[in-house]
């Protein structure tokens, strides 16, 4: 688990790029670090494995303080937390074979024991037939297999990817991103991806913080934030908030799309209920394979309490909004639903 608390860090020349973080990462959560560039995601994600240090606040790796770590407990720190980047970082010169087995040579494993991790690991990201092969004769997709496979040789716990998918096309991207929950899925590995990219946070994490300037702007879980849309969401969108009408009631929906049927939903509430309501706004988002379907309707005094009802009986979570947009958290989706 990482438990980051009241964290600060400032630059040499006294700029502030980290300023009272508190978030936690529990032990096999794909988790994301949003912001654009210059938000401090990646200084914070460096703060994490001991490679920035912080002036303030604390961050503790599995209960034990990253500040306090001697230069031995740091390095076993790292040696625990792999990293992959956005280019890769790869070693022109040597194989793929060479480049996964590098961290292994460097600790001095045996070559029986750098031959039996390393071939199960380039069968794990699909690449045995490419052990042989130079970093110049691969795909970028492929590249970014072969970093994956180095930063998981020596048994990590936490995998930090750091824009990790920045310079992959979408259909790449989308088989790195499967990969990585495959990865999570099968070792409980936790991962921690540090991005600009929604579609990447939609796919892959199960909870985010935004970062702006430096500061957390939104935390939870990544249905919640999408459904309650604050201000630093749709920037980083490029979207802006649609004005809601200021007279009845402005009833936000969110529920999942598990089949063709559930997106008439709204058509079948208005002929059950024999009332025409205008949709405010709507959107249907994918989000770790599934469909999400997120609706706001304005609804008059006469018909709330059957709309209500009618949401109420199908398990559903709404709620009203006001003219000023209401910022408070939901729950979208129980446990047993999420099964």
């Amino acid at each position: 688990m990482i438990e980051i608390s009241n964290l600060k860090k400032v630059w040499e020349d006294g700029t502030v790029t980290l300023e009272d973080i508190n978030i936690t990462i529990g032990d096999g959560d794909v988790y994301a670090l949003v912001g654009r560039s210059g938000a401090g995601k990646s200084t914070l994600l460096r703060c994490i494995n001991g490679l920035t240090s912080y002036q303030e606040g604390s961050i503790k790796v599995d209960g034990r303080e990253v500040k306090d770590m001697n230069e031995r407990e740091l390095r076993e720190l790292r040696r625990h937390a792999g990293m992959i980047f956005q280019h890769f970082s790869l070693l022109e010169r040597q194989t793929v074979y060479q480049n996964v087995a590098l961290p292994m040579k460097c600790w001095k494993y045996s070559k029986e024991e750098q031959e039996k991790r390393v071939m199960e690991l380039l069968d794990l990201v699909g690449l045995a037939d490419k052990k042989d092969a130079k970093p110049r004769n691969l795909s970028g997709g492929q590249k970014q297999r072969v970093a994956i496979a180095r930063a998981l040789t020596m048994d990590a716990k936490y995998l930090l990817c750091d824009e990790a998918t920045s310079a992959l096309d979408p259909k790449t991207t989308s088989s790195i991103l499967d990969l990585l929950l495959e990865i999570n899925k099968k070792s409980g590995i936790t991962i921690i991806i540090v991005t600009h990219q929604m579609e990447v946070v939609r796919k892959a994490c199960e909870r985010a913080c935004i970062l702006e300037q430096g500061v957390i702007t939104a935390e939870g879980p990544v249905e919640e934030i999408f459904f309650d849309k604050p201000d630093s969401l749709l920037r980083l969108l490029g979207e802006e908030r649609r004005e809601l009408p200021p007279s009845g009631h402005n009833i936000q929906i969110g529920h999942p799309l598990e089949c063709a049927k559930d997106g008439l939903l709204l058509n079948e509430m208005a002929l059950e209920l024999n009332y025409a309501f205008p949709i405010i706004d709507g959107q249907i988002l994918e989000y770790r394979g599934r469909n999400l379907g997120m609706f706001t309707i304005n609804v008059d005094s006469e018909h709330l309490d059957a709309v209500k009802r009618f949401l109420d009986d199908r398990s559903l979570e709404w709620r009203e909004l006001c003219c000023e947009h209401d910022t408070s958290a939901v729950h979208m989706f129980s446990d047993s639903e999420e099964a």
